[in-house]
């Protein structure tokens, strides 16, 4: 994404990698996102798309199917099978049920049949960016929180942590270079029928400092601890 000004304000650019054979149609969704505040690159073959995408990183791609050289079905089976997770919306006049099951199955999150409204693809590309966006990886350095799968990775290697681990270095990261206190670190940890402990916040500090040995964790006297980043 690139940072640019739109109606006279700084806003984050989303590409967005357009490909429709249609030339006609092509450029009238181009006209339309762009007046919205992404940046487009239409393309009008599957292998012009692989191409510009092996050259540039997009946010999301909206694919026609029946398009010359590589169709999108195909294109994007190709890009999941290389481990691209970009979001996808599938833009085609087919209406069968045996098309829409194959669009999901080679990877496709969303699916719109044309003639379509300009609204309802406005709406849905931003819920399938929003949901994107927060779904994906939190990164702090070295350090990636996956939370779909209440995954941590130190250099891209998982860490092998308890329950209370992995909530305390939850906790950390959130407030990267702030005092995190011992009493929001009681709440998060135990249940109110439970007993937490200082020394029991000791040995998980101990534990990350061991797994984390590049990192600092701080022991802020008399308030909590702080994750320097």
């Amino acid at each position: 994404m690139q940072v640019k000004l739109y109606h006279g304000r700084l806003r984050v650019s989303t590409k967005i990698l357009l490909l429709e054979d249609d030339a006609l149609f092509g450029e009238s969704l181009v006209d339309l996102l762009e007046v919205e505040g992404y940046e487009v690159r239409h393309c009008i073959n599957g292998q012009d798309a692989l191409d510009t995408i092996y050259r540039m990183k997009f946010d999301l791609y909206l694919l026609d199917i029946n398009v010359p050289l590589i169709n999108g079905l195909s294109l994007l089976e190709d890009l999941r099978g290389a481990d691209d997770t970009t979001p996808a919306i599938f833009l085609t006049s087919h209406k069968d049920k045996k098309t829409l099951l194959q669009g999901f199955s080679s990877g496709g999150d969303d699916y719109l049949t044309k003639p379509f409204d300009n609204d309802e693809l406005l709406l849905r590309l931003m819920a399938l960016l929003k949901r994107t966006k927060r779904d994906e990886p939190v990164k702090l350095g070295e350090l990636s929180h996956d939370k779909i799968h209440k995954s941590i990775y130190y250099k891209g290697e998982l860490l092998e942590l308890t329950n209370k681990e992995y909530t305390l270095l939850v906790l950390l990261m959130k407030h990267v270079n702030t005092p995190v206190t011992k009493e929001i670190i009681f709440e998060e940890l135990w249940n109110f029928n439970e007993g937490g402990s200082d020394g029991a916040i000791r040995v998980y500090i101990n534990r990350l400092k061991q797994l984390l040995p590049e990192l600092s964790i701080e022991n802020i006297r008399g308030v909590g601890y702080k994750l320097v980043c």
